[in-house]
C-alpha cells in the first residue's frame, strides 16, 4: 500500500504558528505568508477517518491551483505558487466570518430543507412545486457562519450579516458579484469537460484592504458535479444523479453503519477499501481537470514537501 500524508509537524523558516484543520494544515510565515498542505485525510459527518488516502492531497492541490488560477481575471486570489504537489503558498489574508454558499440546484441539505416543507433558506424564496435536482432559474446563494474549531457552520441571511455587522454592506456586494462570477467560470469550465457544478463554497480574505479569494475552490471535497449526460432523463424519471463528489464515501459509511453519530463507529478501513476510495478520487481528478493524473514520488512525502517548501521560501 502507498503511504499516505496524515500528520505534519514542520518547522519552516520564520514559522510563527500553525494550524491543523481536518484536511488542510496551514503554517503562518512571518504573518505574511500561509504555507497550506493538504493532507492525505479524508473527513466525512465531521468526523476524520481513521486512514489516509493516498494521492487524496495532491488530487485536491492541484485541482484548486488550476481553478485558481482560471479565475484570476475575476477576483485577485491568495496563491503565489505550488512548489509542491501537495502546497499552495499564498499571501496571508483576514478572512471574512462567513462562507458563500451558492447553489445552481435543489439538492443536498437544500432539498432535505425544502422537502420538510421549507421555503426560504438562508432568507432566500424557493418557489413552490420543485423537484430534487431541479436548476434554479438562476443561482442562489446561501451562506452560512464560519464556525470555530469543533463548532458546526450555521446558515445564516444576507440580513442577518449585514445586522450583525459580519461583513459591510459595500463588501458583501462584492463577495455576492465575485461568487456568482467565479460560479458562472466553474460552470462554463465544468460543461467542457461534460459535467454540471451543482453547488460549491468560496472563502474570501482581505489584504492591504482588497478582497482575495482564499483557500480552494471546486474540488470535489467543497463542490457537487453531475455528470451532464443522462441529467435531463434522470431528473424526468426521478432517478439519483451520476455524481462526481467525496458522496461515495459517505454512502459506503452510511451503508455500514455510521453517520457521525454518539456510539456510532467508523468501518474498518481496510487497504482494499482505501484503495478503491484513491482510485475514486483519481477518476475525479481526472474528469474534472480533463487531464491523466500523474502521481508523484511519495516514498519519503515529509522530506520532499520540507525541502521544496524550505527552496521556495530562502529563494
Amino acid at each position: 500500500m502507498k503511504s499516505a500524508l496524515v500528520k505534519t509537524d514542520f518547522d519552516f523558516p520564520g514559522q510563527k504558528s500553525v494550524y491543523h484543520g481536518k484536511v488542510r494544515d496551514v503554517y503562518n510565515i512571518n504573518d505574511d505568508l500561509l504555507v497550506m498542505i493538504v493532507t492525505d485525510r479524508i473527513s466525512a459527518f465531521d468526523v476524520v477517518l481513521p486512514k489516509g488516502i493516498p494521492y487524496k492531497g495532491q488530487m485536491l492541490n492541484q485541482i484548486a491551483a488550476k481553478f485558481l488560477d482560471a479565475t484570476t481575471d475575476i477576483v485577485p486570489n491568495w496563491k503565489l505558487a505550488t512548489p509542491d504537489p501537495m502546497v499552495t503558498v499564498g499571501v496571508q489574508c483576514q478572512s471574512f466570518p462567513v462562507e458563500m454558499i451558492v447553489r445552481g440546484y435543489l439538492c443536498g441539505s437544500a432539498w432535505r430543507t425544502y422537502k420538510s416543507g421549507v421555503r426560504e433558506i438562508c432568507g432566500v424564496k424557493i418557489p413552490d412545486g420543485m423537484r430534487e435536482n431541479q436548476r434554479f432559474p438562476q443561482p442562489i446563494i446561501t451562506p452560512t457562519t464560519k464556525a470555530e474549531h469543533g463548532f458546526h457552520d450555521e446558515d445564516i441571511s444576507k440580513e442577518e450579516i449585514l445586522a450583525q455587522g459580519l461583513v459591510s454592506a459595500e463588501d458583501y456586494a462584492l463577495l455576492e458579484k465575485y461568487t456568482l462570477a467565479v460560479f458562472n467560470r466553474g460552470t462554463e469550465m465544468a460543461a467542457q469537460r461534460g459535467l454540471i457544478l451543482v453547488d460549491t463554497k468560496y472563502e474570501f480574505g482581505k489584504h492591504d484592504d482588497k478582497i482575495y479569494l482564499i483557500d480552494e475552490i471546486h474540488t470535489p471535497d467543497s463542490s457537487r458535479y453531475f455528470y451532464a449526460e443522462g441529467y435531463q432523463e434522470r431528473f424526468e424519471k426521478g432517478e439519483a444523479q451520476k455524481q462526481l463528489s467525496k458522496e461515495f464515501v459517505r454512502e459506503w459509511l452510511m451503508e455500514n453503519g455510521f453517520q457521525g453519530k454518539e456510539g456510532q463507529a467508523v468501518p474498518e478501513m481496510t487497504d482494499e477499501i482505501v484503495a478503491g476510495i484513491s482510485e475514486r478520487y483519481i477518476e475525479l481528478f481526472e474528469n474534472i481537470v480533463g487531464e491523466k493524473f500523474v502521481k508523484a514520488d511519495n516514498e519519503d512525502i515529509i522530506s520532499r514537501i520540507e525541502n521544496n517548501v524550505i527552496a521556495y521560501l530562502t529563494k
